[in-house]
């Protein structure tokens, strides 16, 4: 039996909007912006470029791998306390950052950061699922995927104004950790609601998908680096593939499981948690490569490359208020698709205009589509995914639908930088030998050409133009490759989005759900 009934706003649902809203803009701020900031915690904490980068890949891990779980756990023991919690811990978790005294601690406090951020995310999804319905809930889900998506696309931006104007990456991280303090001092003002099953919590799913996730994502991060043959990936790689197998047969047999499988066999469900892992691989990951990019091969701070990544991030400002205002007027298919194809032809746009000594106005054109791509899905996506399920379960499909959307982000980063390396490398293998090739990478991908230049023997100049071909030739690659699988991704999406969603509910439900695709695509 649930406290408050479905549809109810408990009061006050605009506020749970704006409550939900201020804190989710802030989780993938400090998700995407700690890239900008690596050169100077690796120089700060005396320790290693691949150790630093870790910064960065624990968050996502933990982030992507505990979605699930806490979606379960926002149903079962209340939206507004895992809400209200991941935002505590959250901020604690930044506030150890920022006076994290080794590079070990910032670590583990941002795997720490990652599991608040993922309990944020899910009880704050899941909070506005049980304060809105129909057409209004699909506006505040459209407002909420916003938030998402602003926090993402101007990380780099607000990290890099904090970094070089405050001349410390502890700023970042302590202003992460107070400025959602006045949203935890609210969150009592909330309304609660939660699901009560008598099989509790799903534990044996829980614990077979969060490790199967970890592990995967661990390997996915560790095989650049260490190889792809090397046994410790070997290992994670076959353990997720492992406890997936496990946690499906769990889910099966389960009575009440944690996430229902069988959603996976409905077409639009399933389109609906790919897009966000192509989109992954189109925005997410080029929006954290790039101010490597422009700081290594033009020489750029931090500040500048965060300004000119908003090329990519500014659509996002706009492009989700006129697709809401024209969503009743085209097809959610049509929607869909649109986000791919942008994308596809953004990214190979991109490959004729990116380079060394490029001004804005020749970057301005793919990026703006990328970025007008990534908006569209903005408004389409959260609500259509929330909408697919019965209210009582809204908690576990945020969790899965994020956990896709996290997931494939972690995977898209790890992916590209994977095909950057060993591009950026084999282009330079040829001139300055496998070992000071190795480095001279290694230095590249961070955003360091004067590591670059002090890693090699060859005249400054000539080194330059050699690092900023075999890097540019590598990003060029990367960009065809997010081209092709958007392109493919959009003749996929077209087939699988043909039907309406089916429901296992009443009449009334049924239309409700279908009103809520409606407006929200």
């Amino acid at each position: 039996m649930m406290e408050e009934s479905f549809g109810s706003s408990g009061g006050r649902p605009a506020a749970t909007l704006a409550v939900v809203c201020a804190a989710i803009v802030l989780v993938p701020v400090t998700a995407t912006g700690a890239s900008i900031a690596l050169p100077d915690i690796s120089a700060s904490l005396h320790t290693s470029l691949a150790s630093a980068q870790w910064v960065v890949n624990a968050f996502f891990l933990t982030f992507a791998s505990f979605m699930a779980i806490s979606g379960s756990l926002a149903d079962l023991a209340g939206r507004r306390l895992m809400f209200a919690t991941g935002i505590a811990v959250f901020c604690a978790a930044m506030l150890v950052a920022a006076y994290a005294p080794v590079i070990g601690v910032l670590i583990l406090a941002r795997v720490i950061a990652g599991i608040g951020a993922a309990a944020v995310v899910t009880g704050g999804s899941a909070l506005l699922a049980h304060a809105y319905a129909g057409r209004g809930r699909s506006r505040a889900f459209a407002l909420f995927g916003t938030a998402i998506g602003l926090g993402l696309a101007f990380g780099p931006l607000i990290a890099g104004v904090l970094v070089t104007a405050l001349g410390s990456w502890r700023a970042f991280f302590l202003v992460a950790a107070v400025i959602l303090v006045p949203v935890l001092l609210v969150t009592p003002l909330l309304p609660a609601s939660r699901e009560r099953h008598r099989a509790g919590l799903d534990l044996p799913g829980a614990i077979t998908l969060t490790l199967s996730l970890s592990a995967f994502v661990f390997g996915v991060i560790e095989g650049p680096s260490l190889g792809w043959r090397h046994p410790l990936v070997i290992c994670a790689l076959v353990a997720a593939a492992a406890l997936m197998a496990a946690f499906v047969i769990v889910e099966r047999r389960g009575t009440h499981p944690m996430i229902d499988v069988s959603l996976f066999a409905e077409p639009r469900f399933l389109a609906i948690c790919v897009i966000p892992i192509l989109l992954a691989f189109g925005f997410v990951a080029p929006l954290l490569a790039l101010p490597a990019y422009f700081m290594a091969v033009d020489g750029i701070d931090a500040q500048t490359a965060g300004l000119l990544l908003v090329l990519l991030t500014g659509p996002t400002l706009v492009v989700p208020v006129v697709v809401g205002a024209i969503a009743h007027r085209v097809s959610q298919r049509v929607l869909l698709v649109a986000t791919m194809v942008l994308t596809a032809v953004g990214a190979a746009w991109s490959t004729l205009t990116i380079h060394a000594g490029a001004y804005a106005g020749e970057l301005a054109g793919p990026l703006l589509l990328i970025g007008t791509g990534f908006g569209v899905s903005l408004a389409v996506l959260d609500g259509a995914a929330v909408s697919a399920v019965s209210p009582a379960r809204a908690g576990m499909a945020a969790g899965v639908f994020n956990t896709m959307r996290l997931g494939g982000e972690a995977v898209a980063i790890a992916v590209l930088g994977s095909l950057l390396a060993g591009v950026t490398q084999a282009r330079l293998t040829g001139s300055l030998g496998a070992d000071r090739a190795s480095a001279v990478t290694a230095r590249l991908l961070q955003g360091d050409m004067s590591g670059t230049l002090a890693a090699g023997g060859e005249p400054a100049a000539q080194l330059r133009v050699i690092a900023s071909n075999a890097y540019t030739d590598a990003l060029h690659t990367g960009m065809w490759t997010i081209a092709a699988t958007a392109a493919l991704g959009a003749a996929i999406v077209a087939v699988l989005v043909r039907k309406r969603p089916v429901s296992t509910g009443n009449d009334g439900e049924v239309k409700e759900m279908a009103l809520a695709g409606t407006a929200a695509g």
